[in-house]
């Protein structure tokens, strides 16, 4: 969808420097941007190469507030968030606007709201409620009583297991299963054989939640598990059943999490992380790829970065490393 510069900077609260009537419809590279699209810098010692570009239009930070070139400029203090906004803006819309397909099978009992999209082969069981301008991909399988809010977009080949709470702003990517069975067994100290544990709580999972492809999150026990606002979950990251994951956590790939953990808001995972059940992580805590919580762990300290396993503060586990690189130098 083509915007001008001008309608673009009012939607992401930046300033034009120059033509704002330009108009672009997608966003790019500075390398591989031509004049149809909207490029981003964010530091002064790129912007000569950045107004060098075929790009229709850059937003750039404030250190560019001259009208130094033809190149019409967006200023913000915040460019590469302006740019994720104005490619929001410049995406829609970028689904079928509305209706069931011929293939779906939506149950009598099911609700839809206005502008609903339900693609081919999706299946809606009973007493499913989707809220309005919701898009249902094909092959997604909503199990009975899911409640799914407005605007989400559910991508093709996800599961909903029964009971499940959507939000509104909710992404999930294509395979994602949400609200399955949490792996909990009772062993029988007689026989040496493993029963089965309730499994009957709820998944619940707030508004403005990412959740990548193939990630799968358990549903509670017998309480809930739940996933808070503005998470962001990334692909083939596996949450445990009770599990509480905080406001604006990011996850990143192949991380998993035991049950019963607390992920406090602003709490950053990196890549293939493992995490304890009942262990704790504080607000605002970071760690990094591969690392290792214990169970019934805390980690706490704003802004600290843990690596290792067991995780600990990056500036101990690196004097850590130093001591045994000098002891292998002596051997």
């Amino acid at each position: 969808m083509k915007r001008s510069l001008q309608q673009i900077a009012e939607f992401v609260g930046a300033r034009v420097v120059g033509d704002g009537s330009i108009e672009v419809s997608g966003v790019a590279s500075l390398h591989s941007a031509g004049p149809a699209d909207l490029g981003f810098v964010e530091e002064e010692k790129h912007l000569a190469a950045a107004l060098a570009s075929r790009a229709g239009g850059v937003i750039a930070g404030t250190f560019a507030t001259e009208p130094i070139s033809a190149r019409p400029l967006l200023i913000s203090d915040h460019p590469k968030l302006a740019f994720a906004r104005a490619a929001r803006l410049l995406g829609e819309p970028t689904l079928p606007t509305t209706g069931a397909h011929a293939t779906a099978v939506i149950h009598p009992s099911a609700r839809l709201g206005p502008g609903v999209v339900v693609e081919g082969r999706a299946v809606l069981n009973e007493k499913v409620e989707i809220g309005e301008r919701t898009h249902i991909g094909e092959n997604c399988a909503i199990g009975a009583g899911v409640v799914i809010g407005n605007d989400c977009a559910i991508y093709p080949n996800v599961t909903i297991y029964p009971a499940t709470r959507i939000g509104n702003r909710v992404i999930v990517h294509a395979g994602a299963v949400l609200g399955s069975d949490g792996f909990g067994y009772v062993r029988d100290g007689k026989t040496g054989r493993y029963e089965k544990f309730p499994q009957v709580g709820r998944l619940v999972i707030e508004d403005d939640v990412e959740i990548g492809a193939n990630a799968t999150i358990d549903r509670g026990a017998l309480d809930e598990t739940r996933i808070r606002r503005g998470a962001k979950i990334d692909n083939l990251v596996h949450v445990g059943h009770n599990c509480e994951i905080g406001e604006d956590v990011v996850i990143a790939a192949q991380t998993g999490l035991s049950g019963s953990i607390v992920i406090e808001n602003g709490v950053v995972l990196g890549g293939q992380v493992g995490i304890g059940e009942h262990a704790r992580v504080c607000e605002g805590v970071m760690v990094g790829g591969q690392g290792g919580i214990l169970p019934n762990k805390i980690l706490q300290g704003k802004g600290v970065a843990f690596w290792g396993t067991p995780a600990q503060p990056l500036r101990q586990y690196l004097k850590q490393l130093a001591v045994m690189a000098r002891l292998a130098k002596k051997e």
